[in-house]
């Protein structure tokens, strides 16, 4: 079996995005990781922010895992910020340890998105998409998902279980 993460990138812990990541989670039962609950600095290139959560939650996965699930909600057409700063600190082991930074080549990876209706807005998944190509990951793809008056619809409940069986656990 494919031992996985699941990195929630939302600013609230408990709310739409936090419901998707408990449908995923209870069809893969990979560890979760609440991006909001961490102190991840903004990537800096004089590298003063060594002493964040960042470097030891990067090098855990790295060296545990081999999916890394990204579940953002939508802010403002995009993913969230707590998500494209954890991506932007990649960079740290692109430049300083990068022996963990090659760890990320074969490593797999997949978006998903949340938000409040079935709109997904093109090209949303292409920073995912084209951050895996350049780290020489495997994307597995994107999904598209939505909350409902603090409920999960069945069709995504339907969509999240194909997603699963045909991307995440081929």
């Amino acid at each position: 079996m494919n031992k996985g993460i699941i990195i929630q990138g939302s600013s609230r812990s408990i709310g739409d995005t936090s419901r998707i990541v408990s449908e995923l989670n209870k069809l893969t039962n990979f560890d979760i990781v609440d991006l909001n609950q961490l102190n991840i600095a903004h990537f800096d290139y004089e590298f003063k922010n060594r002493d964040d959560d960042f470097i030891p939650l990067f090098k855990n996965i790295v060296t545990n895992y081999k999916t890394i699930i990204f579940i953002t909600p939508i802010y403002w057409y995009t993913m969230s910020g707590l998500t494209k700063v954890f991506l932007d600190r990649i960079s740290d082991f692109l430049t300083l340890e990068k022996d963990y930074g090659r760890k990320l080549r074969g490593m797999r990876m997949a978006s998903i998105s949340v938000c409040n209706d079935e709109v997904f807005y093109e090209g949303f998944e292409m920073p995912f998409k084209n951050s895996a190509a350049y780290l020489g990951m495997s994307y597995l793809g994107h999904l598209h998902t939505w909350v409902a008056d603090s409920i999960v619809p069945e069709k995504v409940k339907s969509s999240i279980q194909f997603f699963t069986d045909n991307t995440i656990n081929k």
